[in-house]
């Protein structure tokens, strides 16, 4: 039976920072981070928005009546979570009116908890457990308040939702043919609600192994059954922390079958991976949701993909865990992504001064662990422009810690 994703779709915030501007202000080198970067812009967030208000909007423009009678497990995958006990699968459950006979819960594994959530929902609806019925499942997270970190031009964040279903009209997952690889190691940390520990080189390093182990273990798992890294995939996906890191993921792979100069390597990452690309580039890092924006980004620009043909992706969460699977495009996939307009939705985001950024990321994080607040409402005085009347969610309030959500 086949199994994979048959819905899916982005939300990426209202708001956006240019990144040739921070540079500027930060006096940083704007060629680094355009070149090695390949950073153009990132999403912000308004203090009315949390890693739930991201989950539903982009949940919500997804799902159809039918889809809602047939789905019977949500899994929400963030490392961005607003509460220690409750996990906030239980108000995307509520606000995207899914049935009360629904399994739910929320996973966390850094930026491999999208991939986890992906996979145990696939599996789920491979066992005909429960015949015909779906799994929603949602990636959702936005970085902490980085101001004049060495991280600020790479943060951002975003939700991808994804129905999965035996119906696999974007991609199908080759479910027999996974590596995975883990070992433990505190190279991307969240210690508490307010800061965000990256260590950079051993993180590096890190996502290498994970990248070369998984593989070997891809090829184990395939038998007798040789994978040529060059020919068997049309096209790679690669977690993007910042999107230049899958040029050293792809040349690290190239080099693994044979050595390559830069220039070669280059010009085959132009080819295999580079379109996957273009939303990364402009949203900013994307957690969980990293390896699902490459996909959307794939199957939106690139024009040489055809149903049945075979792509890799390959998921790493700090802590650590990686895995490279393979999936088949789907037979609408290409049809349905263009018609999703997320250009569009990109487009429609506005640009805010370096200084309405710091102001809004000094606000959030006034809020943090704030027992009692109103979020303000007059970021660039833009809410009636972007939220007002648009059937967005949005945080109203939180009253003795209990949040309130409403419909803009």
């Amino acid at each position: 039976m086949p199994v994979g994703i048959e819905k899916i779709n982005l939300y990426a915030g209202r708001f956006y920072l240019d990144i040739a501007e921070l540079a500027q202000v930060r006096g940083l080198d704007s060629r680094y981070v355009a070149e090695n970067l390949m950073c153009k812009a990132r999403s912000v967030y308004p203090v009315y928005e949390d890693a739930i208000t991201l989950a539903v909007n982009a949940a919500k423009k997804l799902l159809l009546s039918q889809d809602l009678e047939d789905i019977e497990l949500l899994i929400v995958g963030t490392e961005s979570a607003v509460d220690m006990g409750k996990p906030i699968s239980t108000w995307v459950h509520r606000f995207c009116n899914l049935s009360h006979n629904c399994r739910n819960f929320e996973i966390k594994h850094a930026c491999y908890g999208g991939t986890a959530a992906l996979k145990m929902a696939a599996f789920w609806v491979a066992s005909g457990i429960r015949p015909g019925k779906k799994a929603l499942v949602i990636s959702t997270d936005f970085s902490s308040t980085q101001i004049d970190n060495k991280y600020e031009a790479i943060s951002g964040g975003s939700a991808v939702a994804m129905l999965v279903s035996n119906n696999p009209q974007i991609l199908e997952l080759e479910l027999g043919k996974a590596g995975y690889w883990t070992n433990e190691i505190s190279d991307n940390l969240r210690p508490n609600s307010r800061v965000e520990v990256v260590t950079t080189e051993m993180s590096f390093y890190s996502y290498m192994d994970a990248l070369e182990g998984a593989y070997s273990h891809y090829i184990q798992l395939n038998g007798n059954n040789p994978v040529n890294y060059e020919a068997d995939f049309k096209k790679h996906i690669y977690h993007a922390p910042f999107p230049g890191m899958t040029f050293q993921a792809h040349r690290t792979m190239l080099n693994r079958l044979h050595t390559v100069d830069k220039v070669t390597a280059k010009s085959k990452f132009e080819e295999k991976v580079a379109e996957s690309l273009h939303f990364a580039q402009v949203i900013g890092s994307s957690y969980g949701s990293s390896t699902f924006i490459g996909l959307l980004s794939l199957l939106n620009y690139a024009s040489d993909l055809q149903p049945k043909d075979r792509i890799s992706l390959f998921a790493y969460g700090g802590g650590c865990q990686g895995e490279f699977y393979s999936g088949l495009i789907g037979s609408t996939a290409r049809e349905k992504i263009c018609s999703l307009n997320i250009n569009q939705h990109l487009n429609q985001r506005i640009r805010l001064s370096v200084e309405e950024y710091e102001i809004n990321e000094l606000t959030r994080e006034k809020y943090i662990n704030t027992s009692t607040y109103k979020p303000e409402r007059n970021l660039s005085e833009s809410y009636e422009k972007l939220y007002e009347n648009q059937g967005f969610l949005v945080l109203k309030q939180v009253e003795d810690f209990y949040r309130e959500y409403e419909w803009s």
